[in-house]
């Protein structure tokens, strides 16, 4: 099983020069950086250099070089959001087990710092689905506010292709 085949359809927005990694072994990188509790481009570059003949062994960073936080960072911020929570959303699904008759968990949360007064931005409203058993969010969905909230719980279930619900 190709752990990042839901990822393949997920558009690389590199221009195509300054690819010097393929995005897989990119996606890669960050996920299992972040999955190691990893925050932000700089601890994501380390991580890569700490586990570089882990990631060797599996056919990415041949070259001995793993990308700088700077294309790390450049990555993250031109990827499409929405498609890479679907393509994300596919993987937490193929990655779980989830099994029959397991809870998931549905909250909503704001997230801290995220707004700008000066700019007169509002907070950041997320929901999220949470496996307890496979201790991951399995999706998560962001919302125009916390009153919109309940609204978006079925689009969220909708994503999660949950049975029984």
């Amino acid at each position: 099983m190709d752990l990042l085949e839901p990822f393949e359809e997920l558009e690389d927005p590199r221009i195509d020069r300054t690819k010097r990694y393929p995005l897989s072994s990119l996606l890669l990188l960050i996920l299992s950086a972040v999955l190691s509790d990893c925050q932000g481009a700089s601890e994501i570059a380390h991580f890569g250099l700490a586990k570089l003949d882990w990631f060797k062994r599996h056919g990415h960073f041949t070259d001995d070089k793993v990308p700088s936080h700077d294309t790390i960072g450049d990555l993250l911020r031109r990827l499409d959001p929405v498609a890479f929570a679907a393509c994300f959303a596919r993987w937490t699904a193929r990655v779980c087990q989830i099994t029959e008759g397991e809870l998931v968990a549905i909250d909503g949360k704001r997230l801290r710092g995220s707004y700008d007064r000066l700019d007169g931005k509002e907070a950041i409203h997320m929901i999220s689905a949470w496996s307890h058993q496979n201790q991951l969010v399995l999706g998560q969905l962001q919302v125009d506010g916390k009153t919109n909230e309940i609204t978006a719980i079925p689009a969220l279930l909708e994503m999660l292709e949950l049975k029984g619900w």
